[in-house]
């Protein structure tokens, strides 16, 4: 079970120090939103946010979760920058470019992943199977930290896990606290993207020891 915490929440005035609460306290993977206002109407961090992260925690794993629809200009740019994983999402792009750049993400030593929204059938996952290494279901609307856990998403975790198996990560994210957790895990999935509810109650140490004996 991993806890990836959403920097998108994070107080981008003090982000090294945010960063550097959650490593302490045993963190090893920061899920890091890249939204260009296309794909979704917002936007957030650049290729060079990924360089200065791992300058800084190199030993820290750079989860990009790919919210544009331009990947022939940022894609190669993320992964000169150093990501270590990479989440495309099913309809930013053709099929036949979505099997492109998950095959050029493979070439380059980056842990490539097909992101579903709310609105994308489970099944459409089989067909990536042979090039992926794990799954986001989204369990809100991409484009905005702060939403809650849609109710249905733990039936669409459920048939992601019949299509991929018993040893694919299936990752979360979106509404996850420490109710929504527990409806997740018991649905299948093993790592979560958690945003709101590190970042905005108090200690980060604390939120996300009392994550970790929910998902025990």
């Amino acid at each position: 079970m991993i806890i990836a915490p959403s920097i998108l929440n994070a107080d981008n005035l003090n982000l090294k120090e945010n960063i550097k609460e959650a490593v302490a306290v045993g963190i090893d993977r920061f899920h890091i939103d890249i939204m260009d206002g296309h794909f979704v109407p917002n936007l957030s961090f650049g290729p060079q946010l990924i360089s200065d992260f791992k300058r800084e925690f190199p030993m820290t794993d750079a989860e990009i979760h790919f919210m544009s629809n331009n990947p022939d200009d940022l894609i190669p740019a993320f992964v000169d920058a150093g990501v270590d994983i990479m989440e495309l999402h099913y309809g930013a792009m053709s099929e036949s470019k979505l099997n492109y750049w998950l095959d050029y993400l493979a070439s380059n030593g980056v842990e490539a992943v097909l992101a579903i929204k709310p609105d994308v059938q489970a099944d459409v996952i089989e067909k990536f199977l042979p090039k992926i290494k794990q799954v986001l279901v989204m369990t809100v609307n991409p484009g905005f930290g702060g939403q809650s856990f849609i109710a249905d998403s733990a039936e669409k975790i459920k048939q992601v896990r019949e299509i991929v198996g018993p040893n694919m990560p299936i990752e979360v994210d979106g509404g996850i606290n420490d109710r929504t957790i527990k409806i997740a895990k018991d649905a299948g999935a093993d790592v979560f993207v958690v945003g709101s509810y590190l970042y905005k109650n108090g200690n980060i140490t604390n939120q996300v020891r009392k994550l970790e004996k929910i998902i025990k």
